[in-house]
């Protein structure tokens, strides 16, 4: 018995040679010297290389621009094609980024000259797909705020060296409380390296909102005060302190840098509403988190964007300020919202073969944007909202992961309909969707039990 085919049927594709950037260039990036190639016609020296050094690269565009081309393709290695980008760009040659993975596929023998000359060829008959940059603005917001997020993971670093520190002396005060970081805990932990080992005189400075008892927290600062772990916690608490002057300084430039940008344009919703219309949102806490400190970012955010984000839960003010540094406020450049859930690599990838399906498994990817909505689905384990209710059924059914990666999904989806058409969105809540479940749920248990021959019955309640 033949098996059936699952898979949809696509046309089949043919290969167009034809040639459709006829001024091109192509571009091997290296971090000592970069190889470029030009068509044979345009110079007796097709190929040539240049150094890394800024002169160089003008010295490049300009033997481009004397060769007539136009546009140029280089693959994105590291962060040297950065420099090489924004100095062809500022001579009006257009550039475009190709995944290193698309040629590396394709060339051999692997040499930097045979790497150029097929960059050319490739991009002259249009066959290398361009990677998604953004604009200008948008760029230059995503440098602040990458930085920004890589002295989060500095500051969450240092916070684990002095959890060791602590763990290595047997004092649990990490265990005791909830945050280290918090204000009791940064308070003892200077304390300590002040002298103070008591842990009578230690547990009076607690907060009174700290659920942990005061003799609960004279238990946990009991330990062996050892110098040398003393020595690495005051390093570690060093390196915090240094993390949150950056971070304050990154949140100083952001801060001056968004107030230049316009202000978002709501515009309609899809169903031809008004924005002002919809029913308020729950009030947020107005710093949660990394959040920054010298302004509201909430307030940023729905200024940047025309929209209020308050009305999805766990869509915080953090993963729409990385959504918009990382895609930008236009999304048009996603046709659909499949494609965009495929370039934030949250969709199924089938592998079939044989006309089965091996592995469905999404590809792997180091999207941020796409990091930051799975931390965001994560946030959903304990939510009373609809989404909260669907997370817990599918994490039930399909296990964490599969779960965090199908609502990482659906998040997506909501920014993309939001930001491109303006979806109103409205929260149905826990009860209501669970209701909505059971009822589908029977009626597909009914339809089960037809074909079947059989009919079901309520439960007899006993009297």
């Amino acid at each position: 018995m033949a098996r059936k085919n699952h898979s949809r049927p696509r046309p089949a594709k043919s290969l167009d040679l034809s040639i459709k950037n006829p001024d091109a260039a192509g571009i091997d990036v290296g971090s000592t010297f970069h190889c470029v190639a030009v068509p044979p016609d345009r110079d007796a020296e097709s190929v040539r290389t240049f150094k890394v050094y800024t002169p160089d690269l003008h010295e490049m565009a300009a033997w481009l621009k004397a060769c007539r081309i136009t546009t140029a393709a280089l693959e994105a290695t590291g962060v040297y094609w950065v420099p090489i980008y924004e100095i062809l760009q500022a001579h009006n040659i257009k550039v475009i980024l190709v995944n290193p993975d698309f040629v590396r596929r394709m060339r051999d023998p692997k040499t930097d000259v045979a790497d150029s000359q097929l960059m050319l060829q490739l991009h002259t008959y249009g066959q290398l797909p361009a990677s998604f940059r953004p604009t200008l603005d948008i760029s230059i917001l995503q440098t602040y705020w990458r930085q920004r997020d890589r002295l989060v993971y500095e500051a969450a670093d240092a916070i684990r060296l002095m959890q060791k520190a602590l763990d290595l002396m047997n004092l649990h005060l990490h265990k005791a409380i909830s945050d280290l970081s918090g204000v009791t805990g940064l308070r003892i932990v200077r304390a300590i390296l002040s002298g103070i080992y008591d842990p009578e005189a230690l547990a009076m400075m607690r907060e009174p909102g700290i659920k942990c008892s005061r003799e609960e927290l004279v238990h946990a600062l009991t330990g062996n005060y050892r110098t040398e772990h003393l020595f690495s916690l005051r390093l570690a608490l060093a390196h915090y302190d240094f993390a949150q002057r950056q971070i304050e300084q990154c949140d100083s430039a952001i801060c001056g840098y968004t107030t230049t940008l316009p202000d978002g344009t709501a515009g309609p919703t899809s169903d031809g509403s008004d924005p002002k219309d919809q029913p308020p949102a729950k009030k947020r806490r107005s710093r949660r988190g990394n959040a920054p400190k010298i302004f509201d970012l909430a307030e940023e955010v729905n200024r940047l964007t025309g929209r209020d984000w308050n009305v999805i839960p766990a869509l915080g003010p953090m993963t729409i300020m990385t959504g918009i540094s990382e895609v930008g406020l236009d999304l048009t450049k996603w046709d659909t919202e499949r494609h965009f859930s495929s370039w934030l690599s949250l969709c199924p990838n089938p592998r079939i073969t044989g006309g089965r399906v091996k592995s469905s498994r999404t590809r792997k990817n180091k999207n941020r944007f796409a990091k930051a909505l799975r931390t965001a689905a994560t946030s959903l384990s304990r939510s009373k909202s609809a989404l909260g209710a669907e997370f817990r059924r599918l994490r039930a059914r399909l296990g964490a992961p599969k779960a965090i990666t199908a609502m990482a999904h659906k998040l997506g989806i909501l920014f993309y309909r939001i930001m491109r058409y303006g979806s109103a969105y409205v929260d149905m809540g826990q009860e209501a969707y669970e209701a909505k479940y059971r009822e589908r749920t029977i009626k597909y248990l009914e339809k089960r039990a037809l074909e079947l021959g059989l009919e079901l019955h309520s439960p007899v309640q006993c009297t």
